[in-house]
């Protein structure tokens, strides 16, 4: 069986190609995805569910264009996965440039991820969202 991290790598790479099958495959069936932040921000929310999960991706492309993604670095303690990263997005209806850095701490148990919780500057986000 695969590492807690070495899913969330797997999981990384599908999004980064945008294979969503693939992705699919490394989620619980009842995976539950949070992105913490204000109703501003587009793509917040509660995702249950592996359609709910890709619908929240899509909403993120929905939304932006995605002009940078990287991950900075792994902290794995029994089944938790830390991921620190930083990103750009380009929203959509107004242009303008989304840089941050974030958090993504992930859970997984018996080889699959079954939660997610993202934090990022969601009060910048917001704030360029809404201009």
């Amino acid at each position: 069986m695969e590492t807690p991290i070495a899913v969330v790598q797997r999981m990384l790479g599908a999004f980064g190609s945008g294979n969503m099958e693939e992705l699919k495959t490394t989620l619980s069936a009842d995976s539950t995805w949070v992105y913490h932040g204000p109703k501003e921000v587009p793509y917040a929310g509660n995702y249950v569910g592996k359609d709910e999960v890709v619908r929240f991706i899509g909403t993120i492309i929905q939304h932006t264009n995605i002009e940078g993604f990287g991950v900075d670095g792994f902290v794995a303690e029994g089944d938790k996965v830390v991921v620190l990263g930083h990103e750009k997005q380009r929203i959509k209806k107004n242009g303008l440039l989304l840089e941050q850095r974030w958090v993504m701490v992930y859970t997984v148990s018996n080889g699959l991820i079954t939660r997610l919780d993202e934090f990022a500057d969601t009060a910048n986000a917001a704030k360029l969202f809404t201009a």
